[in-house]
């Protein structure tokens, strides 16, 4: 199977000498002279480089063997990282260079969709949104306000994240995964 150019969209998961690439941005143009050509910005899967590259119009790029399964983490030792697949109970130990970018909210149970490409490991998926417990963070000075301050919270899981003064050790928040960005204090 194959993608044409005129397919493209952000997200788009695309293969380039057997490498898998999702296209962040793109951008159809039409000279005055000449044929259209489709310029791309892509992030490799596997080592997270960009790449640009451009392409003629209606040129077709494959398909990437893509699978994602949805696991749940177990625990980190010093082997690396324990998942278990849900459907199966098949267990699978993950080195730190796969699951990178979600060290920080890594926490026991947290259901997690990890993407294989050819059988083997490449990135992990965290849901977008995870409510984590405050486990530090400096009490908030009352009068200071008026430009709606915030200051550091460390949350259970070990990532630290600016929240409003008014959060307290103990709270409850929803923080987006992405941006690691407090959204909401969780009653």
């Amino acid at each position: 199977m194959q993608y044409s150019t005129a397919q493209f969209r952000k997200g788009l998961k695309i293969e380039l000498d057997g490498e898998p690439f999702t296209i962040v941005d793109f951008q159809h143009v039409k000279p005055g002279k000449g044929g259209a050509f489709v310029r791309t910005k892509m992030k490799s899967l596997i080592s997270g480089n960009v790449l640009d590259k451009t392409f003629r119009s209606g040129e077709k790029v494959d398909v990437p063997n893509l699978e994602e399964r949805k696991m749940s983490f177990l625990y980190q030792d010093d082997s690396g990282y324990w998942f278990m697949d849900t459907e199966t109970y098949e267990q699978m130990n993950l080195m730190e260079d796969h699951v990178e970018d979600a060290i920080g909210f890594l926490k026991e149970n947290v259901e997690v969709n990890i993407l294989f490409h050819n059988g083997s490991p490449i990135g992990i998926d965290l849901p977008m949104f995870m409510e984590l417990a405050v486990v530090e963070t400096d009490p908030g000075v009352r009068g200071n306000t008026a430009s709606g301050g915030s200051k550091p919270a460390k949350l259970e899981t070990g990532v630290t994240v600016q929240v409003p003064l008014f959060i307290n050790e103990g709270d409850v928040l929803k923080v987006d995964t992405r941006t690691k960005a407090y959204i909401e204090r969780v009653s």
